[in-house]
Order: C-alpha cells, then structure tokens, then sequence
C-alpha cells in the first residue's frame, strides 16, 4: 500500500506575479504556476485517496482563513482544505489562480498556517508531509518567530520547499542583476529558513526546466511467485534439490491509460437503444449517478444473446448466458465442449519452478525470449535458501551455462518454459527468468541470400542488377561509418552518447502530459512534445552534417532520385479506359453526349455530362444547370424536405469538380449560395440548410486540397461561418 501524503501549495497571486520580467513572454504567476499545476495533476492521475492536496493563496484581496482576525495573517485565503483532488477541484482552483491587485500579504505567515491545515489533518498518524511555497518575494514578511517555525516544522518531519522567480542560486547559475533591495532581503530570509529546515531552496527557472524531463513512477515490488526451485522429485527422493525462492519483475511493459467512456445525462434515453446483432445485442446504458458532479456519467454495456427462431417475433429469441455452452473455433465450425470434457482437458499442475536441464551459454540464441525478463532469489530472511542459491548461481556463472526449468505460478495454471541466467554484482546476486517458446509457437521462414543470386539451375549469380556493386557497398560503408554515435571525454575516453537512463517512452508519457494538460486547459490546444521526449528520434544535426558529403556519394552512386508526386484527380486531359474488348460502349448504346440536365435525375446526369466533357466550358455549362437545380429545390422546398437532397447533390458537385481539378467553379457557386441563403433570397429563412451544409463539412476546397485552388485554410475555416 502506497504511503500516505499531505501536500500544501502556497501560491504568491500578488500584484507583482502578474507583470513579465526580464523579456519573458509570460508572467512570473504564469511562469509558476507550472510548476503548480504539474505537481497537481501528477497527484490527481494516481488516482490515490491517501494523497491529499491543499492549496493556500498568498497576498489575495480578500482574506479567508481560521486566523483572519489576527492582522499578521491578513490577505491569505485558503483555497482547498486538505483532501484528494477531483476533476472539479482542479477545474475550481483555475477559475481563482489570477493576479490580484494588492502586495499585501506574509508568506511566513502563510507557512504557519500550512503547517496548522497539516497538523489538523494528519494529526500523529503516519503522513508524508510538504509544504511548496511559490512566490517572487517581493511581498513584507515577518521574520519575528522564524526559530519556532523551523522547530515545528522539524519536530513534525515536514518537507518544506520554497521556489520564486529569479532566486539566485549559484548552483544552478541564475543571479538577478539589479535586485530590489526588498526581494534581496526576503530571498535571504527564506534561504535561511529552507536550509535550517533541511528543505530545499532553489530557483523558478530550474524548476520549470526539470518539468521537461518524464516522471519515472516509481513502483512497489510484490512477488509474482513463491515457491519451490526444484530438481528432481522430492516426494520420491531424498536427495531432490529444493530451494525456497521468489519471483519479482525485472523488466515490465508500462501501458499509456485507456480511455474511460462517459456520455452527457441529457443523452440517457437516447444511449439506452439496443442494436440487433446475429448473435448478440450490444447496449449502452449510463449509471443513474455522475461520476464527477457534473454532467458526465460513466457508460456501462449491457450485452444480450440471441438464437435464431422462426416463431419468435422477429425470427430471434433472448437467451440467458447460463443457457450457453463454450464453443470453440475449428476452421469455419464452431465445436461445442461440455463442461465434463473441459475439466477432463485441463492440465493439473502445481505451483512449482522444476528444473529441466541445461545448456551451454554460447548455444542460445538472444531471439528466443518470448517476454519481459524476472528475477528469481532467495526466500526473504531464509540464510540457508540464500546460501543454496547463490551455490547454483555462481556454479552457473563458472560453466558458463543457462539452466531450462518448467513454471506454474499457480495451482492449475498452464506451465510455461523459462531460461535462468546467472547475475552477480557486487552486492547483489540473482537468476535473470525469461519465458522461451513451445515447439509449436516456432515459426521456420527461409529467405534468399542477400551477397548472391540463385537461379532455377542452380547457378550462383553474384554480379546482378539486385545486387550492389563494390562502389555501392564502399559507399555505404562510409557512410555508416560516418554516422557512428561515438563521443569522447577530455581524456580521449569513451562516453556513452545514449544513456538508458535518458531515454523514455514517448508514447507514455506524452499522452500522460497530454491528459494532465488538458485537465487544466480544456480548450487551448495541446503543446508539442518535450525535447527529452523527441531526443532519441533523430540523430545529432552536428552527425548530419559531418556525415553529409558521404550522403551525397552514396546517393550518387546508388541512383537515388526523387519519385514525382502522385497527381491528385482525374485530368480532364486524361483519356477515357477502353474496355479490354476494345469496343465503343457509348456507339453500341446509341448514347449521344448530354446537354441538358434533368432535375428528375441531376446527380447521375452531372456526373456523365462532366465525365464526356470535352473543354472548361461544358464543365462550366454543366455546373451552372447543375445550381440551377440546387437553388430551385431550396425555393420550392418546404420546410426542410429537400434540405437532403440539396446537401446531397451539393456534396457530388464538390467531389467531382475536386476530382476534375476545377475548385473555382464550386467556390464560386458556394459564396453565391451561403449569401442567398443568408440573405433569404431562396424563398425565406434557410438558415438550417447553411448549418446543415457545416456539418456536412461541404465548404470551400482549399489548397491542401487542391493545389488549384486560391483560398487558403484560414479563408476556408472563417466562410464556414453562419454571419
């Protein structure tokens, strides 16, 4: 069980945190709350009620706290009391973080009642304590009491930590030039207080720095077996080894969070309907209380099975799942198994890690690892275990061999065949475990050699036009040679340019800071990813451009060049298919090339009369009648019977002349449209038909769609618009 926490935030919201120093693009409250919010939200995403989250706001205008009658603890409020932060204390809590328009206000002694808030909440019970104090110290304070405060603070194993725009911190290198004599004085007396304190001390700039860098969760280790290692069959024989061991993680994949389905309330009935399906019926209904307090509620599935029956109403009958029986898949038969059988199948197995044999280190192939790896050691507090298998481990480690052993972490569980690896550091000693594979999960694929050509005689071709050439391979070996990740020290000694202990996985922790950020930004779009995040996924430009004339080489005497572009669309030049017979259908058929459009059939008729067009002007013939049709459909249109029609035939005008390559023509006729339309110039108000038309998303082709057209993304997004 992970320890409990109490954490208090005091963030400095004075008049001063809301003007930009030092040509920074935000504030100093901007720039700090950060940090805040990190911390936060970084909280609230374990999802853990033992971590509670208080909030104190420093040099307010107005003063809320237990101490208000005392004038020392005057423009101070408190926030949020002690308690595991929700979706709606975060959305809460953002609506109060702005400046305010006073520099009233005493950090020390919002420090007092931070520790008062804790001292309430935790009482004498075992708590991680912090107190994070955020201000740029340009506020009074009383140093008076700061001797009792640090003994309270120390008595009660408080972490205190004290942050602020533009600290100097000699360590960190940040030392403010022409410092207000006034922050100078407070920036000493808060040092003194964090170092008598134990706590720490530091500045805003390398605090916001360090959010950059992922969060490594840390995670409590709980043995995934404990048992027996055994060799041979101790029921039978006296002699069978037997050693008392435990199995951890080593290695262990972590998962992104899945996404959680909520709906608003206002949709229950409608989420509530039940869509029919040959063999089960898959409902959506919500839970009757929101999960948050607000209008979200959690989405539950609710799943029906149904059987074929001809007297049934709807040739389907509702069966119960205890009427079903397991059936299994054997090409397109489903094969039933009783219950009877099924038990009869099952493998009796018990928890048990058996040894099975040996095997020379050199002679196993790396690829063969089928999972994460584990650890195995020695019962915890067992000396003579410990002894037994450390005997085994360096007897492994001396032959240089791997042992081969049978698993089942449970009774009647399926046993798997692992590999156990000697690992001897100096201070610590274990079997590295990995899963191997069945005969049958072995796949054997025989490919053609890369250096040489067979042909269907036999004859060994090592000159071909699929195979490079001395100056290719010189080429590319250079090359790679060039782009080799090799660094030295000052002494000439290597250094590793990619430490694991830097790299991360980006899809982790990017969708980890883009749900924390969207908790707190529900309408600002996400920021790119960290550089920590994106280091690993090019190499060094400083690489790139050592090794750019051996690019260049290799490029020319690979041949490389540049594939055109796929064109977009059908030219209008292009020429029609001809059937493999040959024939002229249209002659056959008699069909002569349309001039008029028919509004009885307006899409088929468009369609054929721009596919024979021969020249810009039919085309342009063809969409005029073709708005001609349009525009009288919405005139005589009552109410909002031909609104589908019109978004239809409008929708095909758009796909052709996109594909025909002439966007003109139908932005064109779409301004003329929205402006009628808004104008009621097509019999009366039409407005529901433009707002059809947006969400139909049939607006201007702009040029990442076509690269005829003249209207770019931000004209396409703002005539989109219902003014």
């Amino acid at each position: 069980m992970a320890d409990k926490e109490a954490t208090v935030y005091i963030v400095d919201l004075g008049r001063s945190m809301g003007k930009r120093y030092h040509d920074r693009e935000v504030t100093d409250l901007e720039w700090a709350i950060q940090y805040v919010w990190d911390r936060i939200t970084g909280t609230v995403a374990t999802g853990r009620k033992t971590a509670g989250i208080g909030v104190i706001g420093l040099r307010t205008d107005d003063t809320l706290n237990d101490l208000e009658d005392d004038a020392d603890f005057a423009n101070i409020s408190v926030f949020s009391g002690i308690k595991q932060f929700l979706m709606p204390d975060i959305r809460e809590l953002s609506e109060k973080i702005v400046p305010s328009q006073t520099n009233k206000g005493d950090a020390i002694s919002a420090i007092v009642l931070a520790i008062q808030m804790i001292i309430i909440h935790c009482k004498k019970l075992k708590y991680k304590r912090r107190i994070v104090l955020v201000t740029d110290g340009k506020g009074p304070m009383n140093s008076d009491s700061l001797s009792e405060i640090t003994k309270k603070i120390k008595e009660d194993n408080i972490e205190l930590i004290i942050l602020g725009p533009d600290f100097d911190d000699p360590d960190y290198g940040v030392k403010e030039e022409d410092k207000d004599p006034q922050k100078a004085e407070n920036e000493a007396i808060l040092r003194s207080l964090a170092e008598d304190c134990d706590g720490t001390y530091g500045t805003l700039e390398q605090a916001v720095a360090e959010l950059q860098i992922p969060r490594v969760k840390s995670v409590r280790v709980t043995a995934t077996f404990k048992g027996f290692l055994q060799l041979g069959n101790p029921e039978e024989y006296d002699t069978a080894l037997r050693i008392p061991v435990e199995r951890y993680f080593r290695t262990h994949a972590a998962k992104p969070p899945s996404a959680s389905q909520f709906v608003l309330r206002s949709d229950l009935a409608a989420s509530q309907e039940q869509p029919e399906s040959s063999a089960t019926a898959a409902a959506a209904a919500q839970e009757s209380q929101p999960t948050d307090g607000n209008s979200l509620t959690n989405v539950r599935n609710l799943r029906a099975y149904q059987v074929p029956d001809e007297e049934a109403p709807g040739g389907k009958r509702d069966v119960e799942l205890g009427d079903l029986a397991k059936g299994y898949e054997y090409g397109r038969t489903a094969v039933h198994i009783s219950e009877t059988d099924l038990n009869i199948t099952t493998l009796e197995t018990f928890a048990a890690l058996e040894l099975l044999g040996f095997i020379q280190s050199d002679r196993y192939d790396r690829y063969m690892h089928m999972s994460t790896t584990n650890i195995i050691i020695a019962q915890r507090a067992n000396d003579k275990a410990a002894l037994a298998l450390s005997s085994f481990i360096h007897a492994l480690f001396e032959l240089e061999c791997y042992a081969v052993a049978r698993l089942v972490v449970k009774e009647n569980k399926p046993p798997i065949v692992v590999l156990l690896a000697p690992s001897i550091e100096p201070d610590y000693e274990c079997l590295l475990e990995a899963q191997l594979p069945f005969a049958e999960d072995v796949r054997t694929y025989r490919f053609p050699p890369l250096d040489k050509v067979l042909t269907v005689s036999g004859k060994v071709v090592t000159q071909h036009r699929n195979l490079p050439n001395e100056d290719l391979m010189d080429a590319m070996e250079k090359y790679v040679l060039g782009m080799e990740l090799n660094d030295t020290n000052e002494n000439g000694e290597p250094v590793d340019t990619l430490p694991i202990e830097d790299s991360f996985s980006p899809v982790l922790h990017r969708t980890d800071a883009a749900i924390r950020f969207r908790a707190i930004h529900p309408d600002k779009p996400i920021p790119p990813p960290s550089e920590t995040l994106t280091k690993f996924s090019n190499p060094p430009q400083d690489l790139i451009e050592k090794s750019q004339p051996q690019l260049e080489k290799l490029i020319a005497v690979a041949g490389v060049k540049k594939v055109p572009p796929k064109a977009k669309g059908r030219k209008r030049t292009r020429e029609t298919e001809k059937p493999l017979s040959g024939l002229d259908v249209d002659a056959l058929l008699h069909q002569e090339k349309r001039s008029k459009i028919s509004p009885n059939n307006a899409i088929p008729e468009f369609k054929q009369a721009v596919a024979q067009a021969e020249n810009i002007e039919t085309i342009r013939e063809a969409v005029r009648q073709m708005s001609a049709i349009l525009e009288g459909q919405i005139r005589h249109s009552l109410g909002d019977a031909n609104y589908d029609r019109v978004t239809e035939g409008l929708g095909t005008m758009r796909e052709e002349l996109l594909a025909y390559e002439e966007p003109a023509l139908y932005n064109e006729f779409l301004r003329q449209l929205k402006e009628k339309v808004l104008r009621e110039r097509l019999g009366g108000d039409r407005r529901e038909l433009w707002w059809l038309i947006r969400r139909s998303r049939l607006g201007l082709i702009d040029r990442l769609q076509s690269e005829q057209s003249e209207v770019t993304e931000e004209e396409a997004k703002a005539f989109m618009s219902a003014n």
